[in-house]
This record gives C-alpha cells, structure tokens and sequence, in this order.
C-alpha cells in the first residue's frame, strides 16, 4: 500500500529519518518538513542516504521549512507548499506521520 511518510524532526536529534529509510517501499513517498528538512544540507550523511533512495520514491520538502531555515534543496527534492501537501495526503493510500 503506498505510503506518505511525514518526517518533523531534526535528523541529527532522532533516528526517525534512518528508520523511515528502512521501511520505505518503492512506490512511497517521502516529505521532509520542520526540522527534517536540515537533512537536506549539503555534504551531509543524511543528505546522502536520502540521494541513495529509489527513484521510484518521490522526495518532498515543505517549501515554508525550507525556506525559514535558508536550506539549498538538492535537485532529487520536490519542494511544495501546503496546498501540494494535502493532495499528496489524498494521492496516497495511507499518511504515517513519524514523531
């Protein structure tokens, strides 16, 4: 079942992010928002896994967190807005919010 997977937290406070990492199926979905999106930083091992992912997995940042944390988003991240957000939360069969 595809699966949206909400990321909130700092990667470098939680471990949530390389949990998510192990359970992310290839049709799923992955959004980083909050203080998840500082894996987004360059020269980062998050930043890296996270460009080791499939292909198929779509990568979303939430533009009002990327942008209030002055994040330069890598080229594999989609950066979208709440309005994207809750048709992403529509388009896939189950939302799983990591706290």
């Amino acid at each position: 079942m595809p699966t949206l997977h909400v990321l909130s937290d700092s990667p470098f406070t939680d471990a949530s992010l390389s949990s998510c990492l192990r359970l992310l199926g290839d049709a799923d979905g992955l959004l980083l928002c909050g203080d998840a999106v500082y894996a987004l930083q360059a020269d980062t091992e998050q930043l890296q896994a996270l460009e080791l992912i499939p292909d198929t997995i779509q990568l979303y940042a939430l533009e009002e967190d990327v942008e209030a944390r002055s994040i330069d988003t890598p080229a594999r991240a989609k950066v979208i807005g709440y309005p994207e957000f809750v048709r992403l939360s529509m388009q896939f069969a189950k939302v799983n919010s990591w706290l």
